[in-house]
């Protein structure tokens, strides 16, 4: 044969060579007819460019369309995605080498019994038996969580087209994912979750990496809408952030601790749904998994603890609702589904004292089930909406509005004999002083009327009482003695109040702000806020009135020309009261005062009277007394001495706090970690303005705050700047305040008897945009 073959090759070349010399003196023919165009072929990606590692979660996009997806029916289970990454420009381009996957597939189907949703959500793996998720690798085998080895779709990637993926059962009957008796009518859900995706230094991605969950109809291929999804994610972020680097369209939860954050309510029903309902009955675990369910009882924590016990008590006995429980809206953001769909399981999840079986708690009734709800709650004032009285809170409040049309002062107006009094353990001698007389004219409408002749608001008020202080040229505002509305009787709508005491006010730019709070019934009308026995009678306590400060120079008649507090010129605020209502809904529910607005506030937290009810800040120890509450314990070496409101504010938010006055909702535990602020804690754009910077130019804070009193007569000072972070529990150990002390802090122990400070330096290296600038070192993930 090699003989053969050789011979072959040389007849070849010799007959291609005596036709070479043959025609080499003859003319060439005429070139024939070009050929059809041949079909173009599918453009491949140039050579070399794909990414395998990622920065950041929200790099990495997987993306399936319905048409992709068989998981529902007869046909064999199949499944084709892209991924793609972010590479060093920023540029998303097809990401190569996944190793392992798992496929999250539910469906959602009307309920044909009595008892529960009109709705439910089913998991596809769970109904036949499987787990609530499947994997895809390579092999076709996967390690489960528990360590065994299971089956899974295998998962082949295009050569042809890097980031290209296909996943196929290769294994007996088909996939678990698919539902054999499904509607194909019905709107399926399908995420997907990818593992072992790492950065260029090999770590692994801190955040789960999720593909935005696909809702669509498999029978046309039609994407689709939940009809359940009464909470949007833009609810949760409220509360918990948002991560950062996701589009406008497919925004995510920051900041949930169970399971390390599925990152959006629709991941959460995959297994939070009725396959794995009931529990509440369970005295271990005491809860019901069941999504809607659970979410409630999870969120009432602290408010129901006394009816929790087991797993639902020590997980969720603590948990402190920033908004009113009974604003179902702060939540159910989207539709009205929690109000016309009524039934026992959400219900008893929050009334954990109801028993449906027995009657008890619910007036002896017990319905036949769920259907018989609607007879009684279907509408009217035991309808959800009305019976949670939702939104008569801020009805309330814009219904009653107070403002100030004249004030008229004397100083040193009459002399007063004060009778002997106790004040903090110092017995006090009856005593003459010089008292000033002030007089404030009200105009007060309720409902946009005048309030009518002879109303007063002596039965109707929980706090009673107008802060007059005096504003300082540069804005600092300074406090005075109150004026109080109870016993004033109205006339004309307006109430005059005439009232003696230290004012001290003569001639200076006074502020009036209220601290005052009213009681309403159901349909936020006043009402008396206890009854003839003494007993309360009231449906919402705590009401504030509309009041915007009020701004006096008491120099000239009319009090024109005063000057404002800082707090009311927004250029000087960095705070956003709006970002605090998303969470609080309003700032009148965090201290039930009446204050709705900073400038509110600082009537009593302000940076000139100093002290704290909270000057040693406590930690929750793992010890607990007879009774089994918790013990806290002071932290040792650690106060505090001022009520100035962004220090309190980062105090409160970030654990540094005590249990004085009952169980604090945000709290330090015995590892000094941070319990119960529901934000990241290091987004300091949760509470603060977008895009606004917190030094000014002279290397102070924004505001032009430049010294703190740590004392109630202002006579001794420490640093704004430095307070401002050690307010915060990353920046309060000693190291931290021997840090402020070098870069020129005036701190608390060592305070300063001038309010006249020099700037502290701290804006050389922490200013924004420098490298350790606060908005670097502060961008949610740091600490």
């Amino acid at each position: 044969m090699m003989r053969t073959y050789n011979k072959s090759l040389l007849a070849m070349a010799l007959i291609a060579a005596i036709g070479m010399v043959g025609c080499s003196d003859g003319d060439d023919g005429q070139d024939g007819a070009p050929g059809a165009p041949g079909t173009p072929g599918t453009p491949g990606n140039p050579a070399g460019i794909t990414v395998d590692t990622i920065s950041s979660a929200a790099d990495f996009v997987l993306t399936l369309a319905p048409a992709d997806i068989v998981v529902v029916g007869t046909d064999a289970f199949t499944i084709k995605f892209t991924a793609t990454g972010k590479d060093s420009k920023g540029e998303a381009i097809p990401f190569t080498g996944l190793e392992k996957v798992a496929l999250y597939v539910m469906n959602q189907a009307a309920n044909a019994t009595d008892t529960g949703a009109p709705i439910l959500w089913q998991n596809n793996a769970l109904a036949n038996d499987f787990g609530s998720s499947m994997y895809c690798t390579p092999t076709g085998k996967a390690t489960a969580r528990g360590g065994a080895e299971v089956e899974a779709c295998t998962l082949v990637e295009d050569e042809a087209n890097p980031g290209t993926y296909t996943g196929t059962w290769e294994h007996d009957g088909n996939a678990p994912v698919v539902l054999a008796e499904g509607d194909a009518n019905n709107l399926f859900r399908v995420m997907v979750r990818t593992y072992g995706v790492v950065d260029s230094s090999g770590a692994g991605i801190s955040d789960k990496l999720l593909s935005t969950p696909v809702d669509f109809i498999p029978a046309t291929g039609e994407l689709a809408v939940s009809a359940k999804d009464s909470v949007s994610n833009a609810a949760c972020i409220k509360c918990h952030s948002q991560m950062d680097g996701y589009a406008v369209t497919d925004i995510r939860i920051a900041n949930i601790g169970a399971h390390h954050n599925y990152q959006k309510v629709e991941n959460c029903v995959a297994c939070h749904n009725p396959a794995y309902a009931g529990g509440e009955d369970d005295p271990e675990k005491g809860f019901n998994a069941n999504w809607n369910a659970m979410i409630h009882t999870l969120h009432a924590g602290h408010h129901i603890a006394d009816g929790l016990t087991g797993d639902a008590l020590a997980e969720f006995g603590e948990i402190g609702f920033p908004s009113e429980l009974n604003e179902c809206t702060t939540c159910h953001d989207n539709g009205t589904q929690w109000n016309d769909n009524v039934y026992a399981e959400a219900c008893v999840s929050c009334h954990t004292d109801v028993d449906l079986a027995t009657g008890e708690n619910h007036r002896g009734i017990v319905p036949e089930s769920d259907a018989a709800c609607s007879g009684c709650h279907g509408s009217g004032s035991l309808s959800p909406m009305q019976a949670h009285k939702v939104g008569v809170r801020a009805m309330a409040t814009d219904s009653i509005e107070i403002s100030v049309s004249q004030v008229n002062y004397t100083e040193d107006a009459q002399i007063v004999t004060i009778p002997e009094k106790v004040s903090y353990g110092t017995i006090i001698p009856e005593h003459d002083e010089i008292h000033d007389e002030i007089v404030v004219t009200f105009d007060v409408t309720i409902d946009g009327a005048p309030v009518a002749d002879g109303f007063e608001f002596t039965k109707f008020t929980k706090y009673d009482e107008m802060k007059t202080g005096w504003i300082d040229t540069d804005g600092t505002y300074y406090g005075s003695a109150s004026v109080n509305l109870n016993g004033s009787v109205a006339a004309g709508g307006k109430l005059v109040v005439t009232q003696l005491d230290n004012y001290d006010l003569d001639g200076k730019s006074i502020a009036i702000t209220p601290r005052f709070s009213v009681c309403t019934d159901s349909k936020g009308m006043l009402i008396e806020c206890l009854d003839a026995s003494g007993e309360a009678q009231y449906d919402i306590g705590y009401v504030a009135i509309t009041m915007a400060p009020t701004y006096w120079n008491l120099a000239n008649a009319d009090g024109s020309d005063a000057t404002i507090s800082r707090l009311s010129d927004p250029e000087r605020v960095t705070a956003d009261e709006a970002k605090c209502n998303t969470c609080h809904t309003s700032l009148g529910i965090a201290k039930h005062y009446g204050n709705e607005r900073f400038d509110q506030c600082v009537g009593c937290h302000n940076d000139t009277w100093g002290g704290s009810y909270h000057v040693q800040p406590e930690y929750k120890t793992d010890e607990v007394d007879a009774d089994g509450n918790p013990i806290f314990k002071a932290i040792e070496g650690l106060n505090y001495n001022t009520r100035d409101l962004f220090a309190v504010a980062h105090r409160f938010h970030t654990g540094l706090w005590d249990d004085n006055r009952g169980f604090p909702a945000i709290h330090l535990n015995a590892d000094m970690e941070t319990q119960g602020y529901p934000a990241v804690a290091t987004q300091c754009a949760a509470c603060h303005k977008d895009g606004v910077n917190l030094f000014a130019a002279d290397g102070g804070l924004t505001s032009g705050k430049r010294a703190i009193a740590v004392d109630g007569g202002a006579t001794q000072f420490i640093s704004p700047v430095a307070e401002a972070c050690r307010t915060c529990h990353a920046h309060s150990d000693a190291a931290a305040m021997a840090h402020f002390k070098s870069n020129g802090a005036i701190v608390d122990g060592e305070p300063s008897s001038t309010a006249n400070l020099p700037v502290e330096s701290c804006a050389t290296c922490h200013a924004e945009g420098k490298t350790y600038g606060i908005d670097t070192m502060h961008r949610g993930g740091a600490h």
